[in-house]
């Protein structure tokens, strides 16, 4: 063990945008890994998550938009803890390709987001 280095990326009980995540859900979890890859210019329609879910962003930047306006931009090695319950979308607003590996505490069944109408943000 002493030739293995080990960095802790994060320790929240928040989302990215400060607010509190919620309680864990009941029943048997099911795990989910997703790797997102977002072309240059490539933004995600309006949705929402109802599971915790976080990630790491191994290539490129990646700016994270809230219903609201909010917005957080990550970068290459830059962890992110997602909202849950909040509309948002993201975009690559670099000039390379954005990658993105994607954590999610789920439940069979449970759908990993939930799409709405595009529209714009309220402001």
């Amino acid at each position: 063990m002493e030739n293995v280095a080990t960095t802790e990326l994060f320790r929240t009980s928040q989302s990215w945008d400060g607010a509190p995540l919620p309680d864990y859900l009941q029943g048997r979890p099911e795990l989910v890994a997703v790797k997102y890859v977002f072309p240059a210019g490539c933004k995600l329609g309006w949705h929402h998550h109802e599971v915790m879910n976080f990630g790491v962003l191994t290539q490129g930047e990646l700016t994270i938009v809230a219903h609201d306006g909010t917005e957080k931009t990550i970068h290459e090695g830059e962890t992110v803890v997602e909202m849950v319950g909040t509309i948002h979308h993201g975009e690559n607003r670099g000039p390379r390709p954005a990658i993105l590996y994607m954590f999610y505490l789920s439940q069979k069944g449970l759908p990993l987001a939930v799409q709405h109408q595009d529209e714009a943000p309220a402001r």
